[in-house]
């Protein structure tokens, strides 16, 4: 039996954003559980789909003994204040150091974390992690499918695994996948071969998509591949909002036959080569995609549900602008609902004047973004909640979220939920604790990418894709890049980046 350390440290750092991430950030948590060192990270990750819940699970049935370290996890935001990345790297080196005799590290990592600091901030902590253990210890890390990974996350490590769909709900599955690899190295008592290529575009989150091509018959692909060479394959799409050098997609590899592995990940990277062309997209002008929602439910039965893809605080957008709402309000829509809108300011003001009240009220813009207004609208107080519910869909499902105060306010035919403490609406309980059924609006607007889609598309007539005015721009190639690696292009068959 192995005495593995096991810790998380997991950021999505879009450059661009308006706002950085904090100790206090982490300490909240967002959607997930906040810091936690020691052994209350198993009590708070158990029965959760998130990779260190998985992986905890599957390395006991093995016979092995985890070991918790440190639980560290924000809401995606812009880069990671030096203050916070070090104070978790303190306590990670520091709770390892004194752990009797590891035989093993398991990280649930993220892949596209950057610092104040550090443009690579998974390889920078994987470099401490071996400068302190030395390469005696094998180290493997879950990523996230949008991880940007490095040359220092591979060197540092001896295997790294990414999730597979997008929406993510095999997080969990992806812990279970790399403790199979790790107690396959423990038992063989070797390291694996390691096998990377990269792929010279980026691809926009909402192509990314493993619920449709190209990105599904991708991974049917990978594990066919992995099969085919008895090995762990992943292929990553790539966080497109991250303005360093490692940013793309990239598909590697870890196997113990060098041939076999290193013949399927060349033909991986040809085939999504040559899917390019596939991963182009259309993104809706919010006039248009409120007309065309509008006429779509005049006769449907399920709502049309609209992405406000550029406004997702999944991918570092702050949850506040206030695009969508306001071409709602001004085509008079009718049964629509819209969330969830981050303004803690607009939330407290809902309870102080209680259920059932109307206020005049100035609804987000409340990071300052240039060019964004808040809009102003007299709206009836249909109900509060403390933010505290647990939520049942398959990405966030087993996640108690805690989003502090809440309030669904009605103007007109326009419904929209307030929360103080940003995530991705990407799970019907934001609505349902509130008394509201998305499945009986006629339009749904959700400030998500593509996540949502795990909860919302069995429920929808159509999905339209929206790119309103936000932080995270839907084509990566509107983005001011300096950082990127000359010649890749940016987005499929886009521009290559030249410095």
């Amino acid at each position: 039996m192995a005495r593995i350390a096991v810790a998380t440290f997991q950021h999505e750092t879009n450059t661009f954003a308006p706002s950085p991430a904090t100790m206090a950030d982490f300490i909240a948590g967002g959607g997930w559980p906040g810091y936690c060192t020691g052994e209350t990270v198993f009590e708070r990750v158990a029965g959760t789909n998130i990779p260190i819940a998985g992986f905890v699970e599957e390395i006991r049935r093995l016979g092995h003994s985890p070991v918790p370290l440190v639980f560290a996890n924000a809401t995606p935001s812009a880069r990671v204040e030096t203050a916070a990345f070090e104070r978790v790297m303190a306590d990670l080196l520091r709770f390892l150091s004194s752990m009797p005799g590891p035989d093993a590290i398991y990280l649930d990592l993220h892949g596209a974390m950057v610092t104040d600091a550090h443009d690579d901030g998974e390889g920078e902590c994987l470099r401490r992690i071996r400068a302190l253990v030395g390469d005696r210890i094998p180290i493997v890390a879950s990523l996230d499918l949008h991880a940007n990974v490095s040359a220092q996350m591979i060197a540092a490590s001896d295997g790294l695994v990414a999730f597979r769909t997008y929406p993510h709900v095999d997080m969990a599955r992806t812990g279970w996948r790399a403790a199979t690899l790790l107690d396959t190295i423990l038992a063989r008592g070797e390291r694996p071969a390691k096998e990377i290529r990269r792929l010279d575009f980026l691809i926009p989150l909402t192509s990314q998509c493993t619920l449709i091509e190209p990105a599904a018959g991708l991974y049917d692909a990978l594990a066919s591949a992995e099969e085919a060479c008895g090995g762990w394959l992943s292929m990553a799409t790539g966080f497109p909002a991250a303005d360093v050098e490692c940013c793309g997609p990239s598909i590697f590899g870890y196997g113990f036959d060098a041939r076999a592995l290193a013949n399927e990940v060349d033909a991986l990277a040809a085939r999504a080569s040559a899917a390019e062309a596939g991963f182009r997209t259309e993104f809706l002008a919010p006039d248009r995609a409120i007309a065309e929602a509008a006429t779509i439910a005049r006769t449907a039965h399920r709502p049309v549900v609209l992405a406000d893809t550029q406004d997702n605080p999944g991918a570092g957008g702050n949850g506040d602008t206030t695009g969508i709402l306001a071409e709602l309000v001004a085509q008079d829509a009718q049964r629509a609902l819209l969330g969830l809108l981050i303004d803690p300011a607009a939330a407290a003001r809902a309870h102080e004047a209680g259920p059932g009240a109307t206020i005049d009220v100035a609804l987000g813009a409340t990071s300052g973004l240039p060019g964004h207004r808040p809009v102003e609208l007299r709206a009836e107080i249909l109900a509060l909640s403390d933010g505290a519910f647990l939520c049942t869909g398959p990405f966030y499902g087993g996640s108690r979220m805690t989003l502090g105060p809440m309030a669904a306010l009605r103007h007109r035919g326009v419904t929209v939920v307030v929360a103080s403490r940003k995530v991705q609406a990407a799970d019907q309980e934001m609505f349902r604790h509130l008394g509201l059924d998305p499945a009986a609006f006629g339009i749904v607007v959700l400030k998500s990418s593509v996540h949502f889609r795990a909860h919302f598309q069995p429920i929808a007539e159509r999905v339209l894709v929206v790119a309103a005015p936000g932080p995270m721009a839907a084509d990566p190639a509107m983005l001011s890049w300096r950082g990127l690696r000359p010649g890749i292009r940016l987005g499929p068959l886009g521009p290559p980046f030249m410095r």
